[in-house]
């Protein structure tokens, strides 16, 4: 991994790089947390590409480990790469599928050709991750993937305490 790793507390819909990371839901369209603030803030354009790739591949909905690319309306990005982290669960290890979120969404950034990409707390929020363990993950993953191109890979975090358990995560 030769990517720059950047932790940033902050807001991602102000985050000017060239793929942001939006921790979907599966239904594609829009919801609460980072979901909905990308939705707002990129206005209907994100929301009517998302309902295209319902009507196409995605008529189930994304499944949860898998990304997906569309427009990033009015952010400042030039693309959204939506991705569906998993519920956290006390009697199932579901690492594998929090690990695939940052995989494939590294993937489909290197295929837009991106250079720059940002990245909420995957699955941390409402979905009930353990802030610790999925630093650890997204740190974890995003070192050990070859993402040719990619030069700076940014980890946009909401609150200092979330800032604090990434800082560690990245020592």
């Amino acid at each position: 991994m030769s990517a720059r790793l950047v932790l940033v507390q902050g807001d991602i819909t102000r985050q000017d790089v060239d793929a942001v990371v939006n921790a979907a839901n599966s239904s594609l369209l829009g919801g609460g947390g980072v979901d909905g603030a990308i939705h707002r803030a990129g206005g209907p354009e994100i929301l009517a590409a998302c309902r295209a790739l319902r009507a196409s591949h995605y008529g189930r909905g994304l499944p949860t480990g898998q990304a997906v690319a569309t427009t990033a309306g009015r952010l400042p990005a030039r693309h959204v790469i939506h991705t569906v982290g998993p519920r956290w669960s006390a009697t199932e290890d579901r690492s594998d599928l929090l690990a695939s979120c940052y995989r494939e969404s590294l993937r489909t950034a290197v295929e837009l050709g991106a250079r720059t990409v940002a990245f909420p707390a995957i699955s941390t929020g409402i979905y009930g991750w353990p802030l610790d363990d999925g630093a650890r993950i997204a740190v974890r993953t995003v070192r050990a993937e070859a993402a040719p191109g990619i030069e700076e890979i940014r980890f946009v975090v909401f609150d200092e305490r979330a800032h604090e358990v990434f800082a560690r995560a990245l020592k």
